[in-house]
């Protein structure tokens, strides 16, 4: 919802499948595209029958019996707030990992971003339904949970009956202590959304993962506040060093935006200086493209396209090769594992993932069979540009760390 093009993708991906009208089926745009642009799909696209939007999906049955019954198209790209959450199915899985979503939509209203007016506010699950959909899932075998929401951080919770709301800490200590949870994680969070009290789980609960993806966004504080993200550089700084304080093998991801309206080469290079300060592993980085009703889309841009192509492939080599040298710096460690299943590099191997989010590839041999789904502890033989190698080692007194010495 950040980058541009989707719409034109939406609208030539439809044009694609626009024969399938001919054999009588349905055709249908969900999501943010559908949330933003509403009804002007169907306008442009008269063929379309159903257009909803994330927080309506659950509608989608009904609209399906309107458009057969009034032969119109139907449009619902509404917020119902916690409506969506009621209809959820029963929460099931496969494997030992699984995701359960605990908040939707955005309060904070980045200047160029479109989450807030295609989600709408943040609304949060409640807490005690929360904890009962957790539980089942251990007792399916999962031990690792990770929390989705578009700021998780944010998650507000109401408890019970009771007008006390539970943050995202205390839903963290209360998972804690759920028997068969291993591993909790969560993402996207917020900088701004961190209390001192979620800070503090990094030292008191071993089962949060030493693994955090935090937007940054850019390390320039006027480029920061055009984008309206509410914090300055050294804030943003400050909030790490406490979270190494709390965990100091804790594993750092990250979010960037290069050529932004007005972005200076002076502003480029605070970005530089911000992920050498920081030692950044893997993050995602993109060129800013406006998005249409954003108020950074207003903004004048005389960057010239080479330019901000130039400087985030800069970003980018910079990034990359913090990657290579932290997995580097893990040959030799010992690291507890999740096994996921069948490498996908090579099906006759298993793969798993390091609490800091690293893929792990092994030869597993006559085990393999018994391996899938559970914790065991390999030792790093090879770094790879984005996996690491291991083989198995008999099992070790406590939870190996992610710490890259």
């Amino acid at each position: 919802s950040v980058r541009e093009k989707a719409q034109e993708k939406v609208f030539s991906d439809l044009g694609r499948v626009k024969h399938l009208k001919a054999r009588g089926a349905l055709i249908g745009v969900g999501g943010c595209v559908a949330s933003q642009e509403g009804a002007a799909i169907v306008e442009r696209a008269p063929y379309v029958d159903l257009v909803f939007g994330p927080q309506t999906l659950h509608r989608l049955p009904q609209m399906i019996a309107a458009r057969h019954s009034q032969r119109r198209a139907q449009v619902d790209v509404s917020f119902p707030e916690i409506e969506k959450f009621d209809h959820l199915p029963p929460a099931r899985t496969e494997g030992a990992s699984a995701f359960v979503s605990v908040m939707e939509g955005c309060s904070k209203y980045c200047s160029y971003c479109v989450v807030p007016y295609t989600r709408g506010d943040e609304v949060s699950r409640p807490f005690d339904d929360l904890l009962v959909e957790i539980a089942g899932l251990a007792g399916q075998g999962v031990k690792e949970v990770t929390l989705l929401g578009q700021n998780v951080n944010a998650y507000r919770g109401r408890m019970g009956g009771t007008d006390e709301v539970a943050d995202l800490a205390l839903l963290i200590e209360y998972m804690h202590e759920i028997p068969g949870i291993e591993r909790i994680r969560f993402t996207t969070s917020h900088p701004n959304e961190f209390t001192p009290r979620l800070v503090r789980a990094y030292a008191d609960c071993p089962k949060l993962v030493s693994h955090l993806h935090l937007p940054v966004q850019h390390g320039c504080d006027r480029i920061l506040m055009a984008m309206k993200r509410g914090y300055t550089a050294l804030q943003y700084k400050s909030l790490v060093r406490r979270l190494r304080a709390a965990r100091p093998a804790l594993a750092l991801s990250s979010d960037f935006i290069v050529g932004f309206p007005g972005e200076t080469e002076a502003d480029h290079a605070a970005t530089m200086k911000l992920v050498e300060e920081l030692d950044y592993d893997a993050s995602f980085s993109f060129v800013y493209s406006p998005r249409p009703g954003t108020p950074a889309a207003a903004l004048a841009d005389d960057t010239p396209q080479a330019t901000k192509l130039a400087r985030l492939r800069q970003l980018q080599a910079a990034l990359e090769a913090n990657v290579r040298r932290l997995s580097a710096a893990r040959v030799g460690s010992v690291q507890r594992v999740l096994v996921e299943g069948p490498s996908r590099k090579d099906p006759a191997e298993l793969m798993g993932r390091t609490e800091c989010n690293r893929i792990v590839n092994f030869a597993a041999g006559p085990q393999a069979a018994g391996l899938t789904g559970r914790m065991i502890e390999l030792r790093i033989t090879a770094a790879l540009p984005h996996s690491l190698r291991g083989e198995l080692v008999a099992a070790t007194a406590g939870a190996a760390t992610c710490a890259s010495g």
